[in-house]
């Protein structure tokens, strides 16, 4: 299996729209005004304003800047929104479930297509809250591409016999990525040499959380990891912003020789960590290492708030990491969707229709103020986040508008 979603196809019980739609009037990140046509999940053609035949429905997108759909490469659906709960976390299979469908559909308004959840098994709950994250995508089919990373606590010695016979069992339920924290076995390496093996037995792509605290752990990781194939993303790798640069470095390097994937969390924190930083993004991009950013912990214990936004991550890796707005952004579209074996996303014929209109005009504007959104999935308005901002009476007399809408280009 190749990707996130096992198959290049959409899944069997899919909603792919054939109404072509018509994408009017939207403006590209190279500045061009142009309108797009899609049809039967994809997108048919790109042309200037008023070229392309409207056949169907059609969308105006007149005020707003039309990206490639980001993706979440890293969430925790089982655990989302469950801050709030008083005493522990409930996991019964209609909880987890609740809450992993309005975690997606969560997401999903604020643009993220597709999304990798990082979901525990094993201790007392086996495989039921697997199971549940499982029900949830397939009743999500044609809104949102959910896919599930079985996280076994054990792997090595005698506590780990059973982790490493229920990890087998999650991938044949459905787990479609095999994962996992090493810093929590006593044999890290062991750890990582039995995921490494039940992913090469079935075909698995490989998500490993880890703070990256021991930078020579690190590198074995990477070591041990390099050149699996359909690929290893590993993260969030908090910690390594504290080692002395010259330990940072080389790590970057070995990490770069080995062709993994660091998927980042800006916001900091997540579930099963206590650290609060995050990796040092340019140093790691300078070295060559591929960068992907995603959401982590939303609304649990590990972390009371959170956003669950792509766009936000992005937003955060600019104002803190010091990336370019493109890069940044690319970082939760491009990179992400390539770290979950996604095919690329480009507002070109013939690529996905997997599409983020936002209000504004720029890259830098709409990662500081994305209200208004319109989300494209498999060729169909999924999603729609309209914002109104609406001043008192003593404001009207200097005639500001309810929302900046740039005016429309010929």
């Amino acid at each position: 299996m190749s990707s996130d979603s096992q198959q290049p196809r959409p899944p069997e019980g899919a909603t792919t729209d054939t109404t072509a739609l018509l994408l009017s009037g939207a403006r590209l990140t190279d500045g061009r005004t142009v309108d797009v046509r899609l049809s039967s999940g994809r997108i048919e053609a790109v042309g200037t304003p008023g070229s392309l035949g409207a056949h169907g429905a059609r969308v105006d997108l007149a005020g707003y800047l039309l990206l490639p759909a980001p993706a979440e490469p890293h969430a925790h659906a089982d655990t989302a929104l469950s801050g709030d709960v008083p005493g522990p976390v409930p996991y019964a299979a209609e909880d987890v479930q609740r809450r992993a469908t309005q975690a997606t559909l969560l997401q999903l308004g604020h643009g993220a297509t597709a999304l990798r959840a990082h979901v525990r098994i094993g201790d007392v709950q086996g495989l039921a809250s697997l199971e549940a994250v499982l029900q949830a995508r397939r009743s999500l089919r044609g809104l949102a591409d959910l896919t599930a990373v079985a996280v076994p606590r054990l792997l090595t010695g005698v506590a780990g016999a059973d982790g490493l016979a229920m990890l087998r069992d999650a991938v044949k339920m459905g787990a479609s990525v095999v994962g996992g924290c090493p810093d929590l076995d006593p044999d890290p390496a062991g750890y990582v040499e039995a995921v490494l093996e039940v992913a090469a037995e079935h075909g698995c792509p490989v998500d490993l959380h880890t703070d990256g605290d021991d930078p020579a752990r690190l590198a074995r990781l990477a070591a041990m990891a390099g050149g699996l194939r359909p690929g290893v993303s590993i993260g969030p790798c908090g910690a390594l912003s504290r080692p002395p640069a010259d330990a940072r470095a080389r790590v970057a390097d070995q990490l770069a020789a080995a062709g993994v994937t660091v998927v980042c969390l800006p916001q900091g924190g997540c579930s099963g960590t206590e650290v609060r930083g995050a990796a040092p993004v340019r140093l790691l991009r300078s070295a060559g290492v591929r960068i992907a950013a995603g959401s982590g912990a939303l609304r649990d214990v590990a972390n009371p708030v959170g956003r669950g936004d792509p766009l936000e991550a992005a937003y955060l890796l600019v104002s803190q990491g010091g990336l370019r707005p493109a890069e940044a952004y690319g970082a939760v579209s491009e990179a992400a969707r390539e770290a979950m074996g996604l095919p690329a996303v480009r507002v070109e014929a013939g690529f996905p229709a997997e599409l983020l209109a936002v209000r504004g005009e720029r890259l830098a504007g709409v990662l500081s103020l994305a209200y208004s959104r319109i989300v494209v999935h498999r060729g169909r308005v999924v999603a729609r986040t309209s914002a109104v901002r609406e001043y008192c009476d003593s404001a009207a007399a200097l005639e500001l508008p309810r929302q900046a809408r740039p005016d429309a280009r010929p």
